[in-house]
């Protein structure tokens, strides 16, 4: 992986963080249980259990996405075979990276 190809997955994994991280205290928000006083109605409160177990998982997931992202980045200023497969040593495609910033194996590889 060249600099250039790096500066670009640097700006891509500090963007997507900075987007989750901006996007986390809002999933948090929508995690706040209903008052029992607050006379919503049985379905509407059923609706609310439903996207509040929805706004659980993506925030876990966008919690897992950070923490891969920032390892990647990581990795991309440590490790000077980032972005090369550790099995056959081919250059990993930076659409790859972009999707699963914790690989270290080419599409072939993986498989």
């Amino acid at each position: 992986m060249n600099e250039k190809q790096r500066q670009e997955f640097r700006k891509y994994a500090q963007d997507e963080i900075e987007a989750l991280k901006l996007e986390i205290p809002r999933l948090k928000e929508l995690l706040k249980p209903v008052a029992p006083d607050n006379s919503i109605g049985r379905i509407s409160r059923m609706d609310n259990i439903v996207n509040q177990s929805v706004a659980e998982a993506q925030l876990s997931k966008a919690k897992i996405r950070v923490a891969r992202l920032e390892e990647a980045l990581r990795r991309v200023d440590e490790d000077e075979d980032f972005g090369l497969c550790i099995d056959c040593g081919d250059p990993i495609p930076m659409a790859r990276l972009k999707a699963m910033p914790e690989t270290e194996h080419c599409v072939e590889c993986a498989e």
